[in-house]
């Protein structure tokens, strides 16, 4: 799923004469130190690596510490390795990227499997519908499918799209791809990776997860909440596998990438055919596997290309970015959710080019927490309201307070779940989903009616928020679920116009036919719904905008609300 770009305020840390690694060391330990990263980094310029370390711990039960050679699932970076075997069964010519689906996976549904290429599912424009996006996903991942069953099952849906008109990041198109390489090589995808990739470059540290295997050294996932961490939900790793199912070392991954500077494994054209830029997408090219952006470096005084792909699957998150001219490779794996791996990777760069970096933030909610257990909950919100003022040090969001005010709840703390949730009211008096939350914490006290008002706002500020609808439906209220507005294009041309989030990531919304559309910098076009005049939303992320006019009504900016944040954005054009 594509996420627009949030600016995330940081203090400004001026550089040191400390030497580089002891920069590097410092940089990271604050991330630490503030509970937005635990696990590994490695940062090297070629043939040199100029830091390693680990934060944090492995294993949290057991205070076992992260190392450089600790293992780490890499999620979504395993598309390296997938796109890497299907060049080398280019090679060896059994297989071609302009070659049908159909013809290399005869178990396929022909209809839709005759239209796609090889290339749509290496760069994800093949329209199949990504599985990771089900609904019932959690379940499927407890599951140990096999491959075909699988692909039936859960990767033959109906095409979103044309193959080849659109960019969409899709899982489906990966697992896939391990399909087609079992079906050519008559080996497990597993087998295939050992085959042509790990046992040549002697990678004894990577390799393919299983829960069963006893892995040395592997580490311990865990998801970051407001709080702290919990153990992160099972999932089978048959589920993502060519997608998602390897295990690596920062170390190792640093080999796998002095070998893509060499011939050792494929011939030079092929690679470059890997490192292609070929569509727009995540805010840059995408080729096969990885993503491809031209840029200024931190000084601004030279363009650089950098290759990176990332990776987050659960209980963990990666980062693996490749700085082309000067030859600089910046490695992260993290054993938990929700850490910044790509912000810490491009402060890091900030160090290598000297450059000032910055601090993060911490955030307020276990301060808040400590202060309700300590103080009283009145107390805790005087203090944060004194707090959130000092936003160099301090950040707080509504998610992170929608899930303190769930924590409550859950600790039978009626009273304090429902100051939060009124809180959180407050600072985002235009949220749906805050109202909703504070109409549930009403109704676990008792108190109906107001439970009943609350749900009807969050309604009226998002019409599409079914969740209400079901609680007001329990409580005897029914109100019927709006539909979509249909507006006419007259109307539609009037939300026209490019906003601005950041300098460099413009918003554009168009009309095209009779739909209006979004586009970030970078991004692929998405439709925009409309629940109300000026609200609209995407469908295929949790993001909604709201246009706002002047006092002649005339649209002169909008505001984007996603995952927690409310992000203003002025109309430059």
């Amino acid at each position: 799923m594509k996420k627009f770009l949030l600016i995330i305020a940081l203090i400004p840390l001026i550089l040191s004469a400390q030497p580089i690694d002891q920069q590097i060391n410092q940089l990271v330990t604050k991330y630490y130190e503030a509970g937005k990263f635990n696990g590994s980094v490695l940062v090297a310029q070629k043939d040199k690596v100029i830091f390693k370390g680990g934060f944090g711990e492995a294993n949290m039960e057991w205070n076992i510490p992260n190392a450089p050679d600790t293992k780490h699932r890499i999620g979504s970076i395993t598309k390296q390795f997938t796109s890497f075997i299907i060049m080398k069964l280019v090679q060896e010519g059994k297989i071609k990227v302009t070659g049908y689906l159909s013809d290399y996976l005869p178990y396929y549904r022909k209809d839709t499997g005759g239209k796609i290429t090889i290339e749509h599912l290496l760069t994800h424009t093949s329209g199949i519908p990504s599985y990771t996006a089900r609904e019932d996903m959690d379940e499927i991942g407890k599951n140990n499918i096999p491959v075909e069953e699988f692909v039936k099952k859960y990767c033959s849906g109906d095409l979103s799209f044309e193959p080849g008109s659109q960019f969409v990041y899709n899982n489906s198109g990966y697992f896939i791809l391990g399909a087609v390489i079992e079906q050519l090589t008559g080996m497990t995808y597993e087998e295939a990776l050992h085959k042509y990739i790990l046992d040549p470059l002697e990678l004894k540290e990577t390799g393919y997860d299983t829960f069963k295997e006893i892995i040395p050294k592997r580490s311990t996932g865990y998801v970051r909440t407001a709080l702290g961490f919990n153990h992160a939900d099972y999932l089978d790793m048959s589920v993502p596998y060519a997608a998602g199912s390897m295990y690596s070392t920062v170390e190792d991954l640093y080999k796998w990438d002095l070998s893509l500077k060499t011939e050792k494994l494929l011939p030079a054209k092929y690679m470059a055919e890997i490192f292609k830029p070929r569509v727009s997408g995540l805010g840059a090219k995408y080729g096969y596997g990885w993503m491809i952006k031209r840029t200024l470096s931190p000084d601004s005084k030279d363009s650089i290309t950098i290759i990176a792909h990332g990776g987050g699957i659960n209980g963990y998150s990666s980062y693996n970015m490749r700085v082309i001219e000067p030859g600089y490779v910046v490695t992260i794996a993290d054993n938990s959710t929700g850490s910044s791996q790509v912000e810490i990777a491009n402060l890091i760069l900030n160090v290598l080019y000297g450059k000032e970096y910055k601090n993060p933030t911490k955030s307020l909610i276990p301060i808040v927490y400590k202060s309700i257990n300590e103080d009283g909950i009145d107390n805790a919100i005087k203090l944060f309201n004194e707090l959130k003022k000092d936003k160099d040090n301090f950040s707080y969001n509504e998610g992170e307070l929608n899930q303190l005010g769930y924590l409550l709840l859950g600790e039978k703390k009626l009273d304090e779940s429902i100051k939060i949730f009124e809180l959180n009211t407050i600072l985002y008096p235009k949220s749906s989903n805050v109202w909703d939350s504070y109409g549930e914490a009403a109704l676990e006290k008792g108190d109906k009616e107001n439970a009943i008002t609350y749900f009807k706002k969050s309604i009226e500020l998002d019409p599409q928020n079914s969740p209400s609808y079901t609680h007001l439906k329990k409580l005897g209220v029914e109100i019927e679920k709006k539909s979509d507005l249909v507006l006419p294009v007259e109307k539609l041309k009037e939300y026209e116009g490019k906003f601005q989030i950041a300098p460099n990531f413009i918003l554009t919304v168009f009309v095209e036919g009779d739909k209006l559309y979004t586009q970030a910098t970078g991004q692929p076009k998405f439709e925009i719904y409309c629940s109300d005049i000026d609200k609209f939303y995407l469908k295929v992320v949790d993001a909604k905008l709201e246009f706002n006019r002047d006092a002649e009504g005339i649209v002169n900016s909008l505001t984007l609300y996603q995952s927690g944040q409310v992000i203003p954005c002025k109309k430059i054009d």
